[in-house]
This record gives structure tokens, sequence and C-alpha cells, in this order.
């Protein structure tokens, strides 16, 4: 096909791909950076945009750190809760999303990064403590739950011990013991 034959791209659909490689940008720097030494103009030069244009679309830096850091919410399956979240910790291990890591790094530092993480943070624990048939499952799925963000934190962050190059399965099998039985599978309310 020829490039007069090809079908023009509409103004709305290049503005969406100009937010998304603006966006891509972001939780690329935001990941690598932190929010406080991540600059507008560096996101618009990654993107190939001009800075206004980043303004135009997001309006501020708080405005883009907000959408670069969203975070999917994972659910946990039907079935045993352990063997669900290592299988999540597994796919986390091999890639991490840039917006999760862009959160991670920036949480210590920045007030709307920690309300974000606390915010999907007491949801996930909710759901893993519905998914933990004891009486403290509370208090089990924050430990789960730091277990997982420390491991993916050092792996993917601070790459400051054996975490950051051990395959994910030698990691999910060393844990799996640990996870079974804070999950509570193998005892007995």
């Amino acid at each position: 096909m020829s490039e007069s034959s090809k079908p023009s791209r509409t103004r709305a659909q290049q503005r969406l791909d100009t937010q998304e490689r603006i966006l891509g940008a972001a939780r690329q720097a935001f990941a690598e950076l932190g929010y406080e030494h991540t600059t507008i103009r560096a996101v618009a030069s990654a993107a190939g945009v001009n800075a206004g244009l980043v303004m135009h679309y997001f309006g501020s830096k708080e405005q883009l750190f907000a959408r670069a850091a969203q975070i999917e919410t994972h659910e946990l399956p039907p079935g045993e809760p352990a063997e669900a979240l290592l299988s999540m910790l597994r796919s986390r291990l091999d890639d991490e999303p840039a917006a999760s890591l862009a959160l991670l790094r920036s949480v210590l530092t920045h007030a709307g990064a920690s309300d974000d993480f606390r915010d999907s943070g007491r949801a996930w624990l909710s759901r893993v403590g519905e998914a933990i048939p004891h009486q403290d499952a509370d208090l089990r799925a924050g430990l789960v739950t730091a277990i997982i963000t420390g491991v993916i934190i050092d792996r993917h962050l601070l790459k400051l011990s054996a975490l950051a190059d051990a395959s994910a399965d030698d990691i999910v099998e060393l844990l799996r013991p640990c996870f079974e039985s804070l999950a509570g599978e193998h005892t007995t309310p």
C-alpha cells in the first residue's frame, strides 16, 4: 500500500497516541528518578514533544504523576490464596509495570504517592485478608504484603541483594512455605 493510499489517523487518534507516549515517558522517568527528580522538560524530551504540550494534556507535574502512577488492582482468583499470591509475585518478578515502580520509587518522598499507595494498599490488604481463613487474617495479610513489597523494591529498584538476579522460580519456591504458612492453608483456624 502506498503512502498516499494509507488511511490517515484522525486528530483524536494522534492526540491519544501523543498522550500515551507522554505517559510512557513519564512512567519511565518517575520509576527511574522518583517524583522529586523528574522534570516536565525531561518527560517532554523523552516523549519527543515540548513541555507546553505535556502541561496542556496533563495540567501539572502532580496530575501527570497521578496518571502515570495509576496501578492496576490485582484480584485473587478463587482457590488457595498462597498459590494465587505466589503466582502474582512470579509475574511481578519478571515484569513489574513501570507505573508500579514509579509509585514505589516515590512513595517515601512524595505525599501524593504515599496517599495513592496507602489507598490501593488498603483495598489489597482487605482482599488478601478475606482470602485467608484465619482469626488473625489481617496481620497475616500485612506480612505477606510487606514481603511482596520488599522483594519487588529490592529486585527492581534497589538491586541490593541476590534478588536482583535470582530466577523468579527460585524466589517463589523459597517463599512458598512462608506464604502457605501465613495463608493458613496447612493449619486450622
